[in-house]
């Protein structure tokens, strides 16, 4: 048996674990190296209301904030490394009417880089869905909004903003631009993983995204994609390789901006994600629906955990925090 396999039986375990004792109701676990060797398998169901569907490794997850490394964060280096943006400018240089009525707001000296690390005072979340359903009106109200100002945290405010920037840029909605082969901003409800029994929509969401503001605003730069572990795994070789984004943006993406960040990914640090023994040279991001990657320059390797934990109910604890840990140490080789 292979490194790669023996490393991928061990990570397996827990997530099975947490299937039979009922804490999260299916997930896919892949891994990936360099060298195009891969391991994908599947466990539990997709679906469990209103009626019950298997899990496969050809399921579609919705990716969730897998969308800010994955679709955003790519594209916006790639922008600054063609010069079309300074990754120090302020959004005003694309986002002239970012607080437009208030030259001196504080929001119009955030710039692109303090947004990929979110080092700005915009909050963690907002409700902005519950403000109406038309998305050019939520996009001018997100843009002219006087936002409270705070310490700074993990905010999806950062890539919406990011999001406007891109869309701005194209002249295209995020909904028109392609996203890459092997993801979509929706896709047939019968091959997707299902989410939440959502409380306002009124149905169990599955093919259609969960993040209530990307579905107010039909498309932004925080959440939206969704994705197979096929597809995943190769955004994650791609960068492994090289062949995914050039040098300087795979530099920057890997390039500390604090403790715990980089440009748009987290990197190591007590309590992450991808658990306690990751070389320094990892990069990782989670999604609430259950979704996350973790990407080892130093070791060569990949490997992504997909979940519906939050299905049918947010409102539970499905163990989600200690299972991606348990999956990152055992794929980093502890018995």
């Amino acid at each position: 048996m292979s490194d790669l396999a023996q490393l991928f039986d061990s990570a397996f375990q827990p997530l099975a674990t947490a299937v039979s004792n009922k804490r999260i109701p299916g997930g896919v676990l892949g891994i990936a190296d360099k060298n195009s060797h891969r391991i994908v398998r599947a466990i539990g169901s997709a679906q469990l209301v209103p009626k019950q569907r298997p899990m496969t490794v050809e399921t579609w997850f919705d990716l969730a904030s897998l969308t800010k490394v994955i679709f955003t964060t790519p594209r916006i280096l790639a922008l600054a490394e063609d010069g079309v943006i300074d990754l120090d400018a302020p959004l005003i240089s694309v986002l002239p009417d970012l607080r437009q009525y208030d030259q001196w707001a504080w929001e119009r000296k955030v710039t692109f880089r303090q947004c990929l690390a979110h080092q700005t005072p915009f909050p963690a979340v907002e409700p902005i869905y519950t403000y109406g359903r038309d998305p050019e009106l939520l996009r001018a109200f997100i843009l002219q909004r006087e936002w409270r100002a705070r310490e700074p945290v993990y905010s999806d405010i950062n890539f919406i903003l990011l999001g406007f920037a891109l869309e701005r840029l194209s002249g295209k909605t995020i909904r028109d631009m392609d996203p890459g082969t092997g993801f979509a901003w929706s896709t047939a409800p019968d091959i997707a993983a299902a989410t939440e029994d959502c409380t306002w929509r009124h149905r169990v969401l599955s093919g259609e995204v969960h993040d209530d503001n990307c579905s107010a605003l039909q498309g932004a730069g925080h959440a939206g994609l969704f994705g197979t572990a096929a597809s995943v795994l190769d955004f994650a070789q791609n960068l492994l390789t090289g062949t995914g984004a050039s040098e300087r943006s795979i530099a920057l993406m890997r390039a500390p901006l604090s403790a715990t960040r980089t440009h748009g990914w987290e990197c190591p640090y007590d309590g992450w994600s991808g658990g306690a023994l990751c070389s320094p040279g990892t990069i990782g991001h989670t999604g609430f629906t259950g979704t996350g990657l973790w990407i080892d320059f130093d070791s060569g390797k990949a490997w992504t955990l997909l979940t519906n934990r939050i299905h049918p109910t947010r409102h539970f604890d499905s163990g989600i925090i200690s299972l991606r840990q348990t999956v990152g140490d055992l794929m980093n080789g502890v018995q």
